[in-house]
């Protein structure tokens, strides 16, 4: 009789426990403490895209252990990416576009309440100095005012698993992890800023390319083992020299990479080296030269500008005739190492000239090509610009993978590495 009372009494004790677990479940009840914001907006007076005149973007390299900043904004009237030397930029729509993602995101799900499991969900903020851990942290993006107040403020985390779309989300300082359903994932790639290829070229326009390669003497100020290549496109096929067979594949590879061609990261020229250069003359100061020789470039007592990587000269059907000219390694920014190995990048100097001879040679825009020609040199006049390290092997090509004697094939080069931006 006794056991019989425990019994009951204990399966009385049971039912009051599921009695009261159900209560706070049952409509018309309090809501649990992890579900009291699901559903609601992250920043509801975030409402108009276009009030967001910056955007921060700090992502971690876990294989490098580094963070990687990008900073645009509106400075008097003029977009720059401010973290990239005040890199000028057309940013506006872009800007929008991924202020535009960032509106209205709810909060749909609860994933956690622990700040243990951060690192799980990949949400650990990147700025935070107070966690040892190198994994786990997340891309920090921030978007202000024209005051510089905060319209939103979010640590993008990882993926959620089995659900496409959706990824974990937390803001700033607090613990809670969220699960939010979301395209955006704003770049901090400072090519991915850019519109198109940085030098503005059509593949279908490129009608002449001279590969030049040598080396330097720098005691001497002169050029040793000077190769030659040139190459010309007219009705769609490139032609070498007479009884020369011309690598197709690898040529329209060079064409593609000059029309696509993006930046890891930019470098200002010293002012008085810009304002030569956009007034068509160099007269170089000690500033200039140094910056020159840090980066891969020399002046002959004559006043010709090497390059101890070679150099490249592209027509265009327009009449703009290119100089690229490829310089030293570029030294190891967080955004170069995280686009190919370090010690493969390179400095690009580029000059682009516009030539009345060749658009009438060609039959192109002449007025076009003038005035293309104008704009591009006082932007390519201030800055060193330093491109991937399989961009920069596509384009400086030996002569021996480009043409070959007639009969003969072209030697096979490897592929270049995809240029990861």
């Amino acid at each position: 009789m006794r056991r019989e009372a425990l019994t009951t009494a204990g399966f009385s004790a049971a039912a009051l426990i599921l009695w009261a677990v159900a209560a706070q479940y049952r409509p018309g009840s309090a809501t649990p403490a992890i579900l009291s914001d699901q559903g609601e907006l992250f920043y509801p007076k975030f409402a108009d895209p276009q009030a967001a005149t910056t955007v921060e973007v700090l992502d971690y390299d876990e294989a490098t252990a580094t963070a990687r900043p990008l900073k645009v904004e509106l400075r008097r009237g003029r977009w720059i990416i401010s973290s990239h030397n005040d890199y000028p930029v057309d940013a506006a729509e872009r800007l929008v576009k991924t202020a535009a993602a960032l509106v209205d995101l709810k909060k749909d799900a609860v994933a956690s309440d622990s700040a243990e499991e951060h690192g799980n969900f990949g949400v650990i903020d990147p700025l935070d100095q107070n966690v040892a851990t190198l994994t786990g942290r997340g891309k920090r993006v921030t978007l202000r005012d024209a005051h510089r107040e905060v319209l939103a403020d979010y640590i993008f985390g990882r993926p959620v698993e089995g659900k496409p779309g959706f990824r974990y989300l937390r803001v700033p300082g607090q613990k809670r992890t969220y699960v939010v359903k979301t395209d955006a994932d704003p770049s901090a790639r400072l090519a991915d800023w850019l519109s198109g290829g940085v030098l503005q070229i059509s593949a279908a326009t490129v009608r002449k390319l001279t590969l030049v390669n040598y080396s330097i003497d720098e005691t001497m100020g002169r050029i040793l083992n000077n190769e030659v290549t040139t190459l010309t496109q007219s009705s769609g096929r490139w032609r070498a020299a007479e009884g020369e067979k011309v690598n197709e594949a690898a040529v329209r590879s060079i064409a593609a990479t000059l029309s696509g061609l993006r930046v890891v990261d930019v470098r200002p020229k010293p002012p008085s080296l810009a304002a030569d250069l956009r007034a068509g003359t160099i007269q170089l100061t000690l500033e200039g030269v140094m910056a020159l020789r840090q980066r891969g470039y020399f002046v002959t007592p004559t006043g010709r500008l090497l390059a101890n990587q070679g150099e490249m000269l592209v027509e265009t059907a327009d009449g703009l005739v290119y100089n690229l000219r490829f310089g030293e390694v570029a030294a190891s920014g967080p955004e170069a190492m995280s686009a190919g190995k370090a010690s493969e990048n390179r400095h690009l100097f580029v000059t682009v000239r516009f030539d009345p001879a060749k658009a009438a040679q060609y039959g192109g825009d002449a007025e076009r090509g003038q005035r293309l020609a104008k704009a591009l040199n006082d932007k390519f006049a201030g800055w060193f610009y330093i491109i991937n390290s399989g961009d920069f092997r596509n384009l400086q090509r030996k002569r021996s993978e480009l043409v070959s004697a007639s009969g003969a094939p072209a030697v096979d080069a490897p592929p270049p590495a995809p240029a990861e931006q």
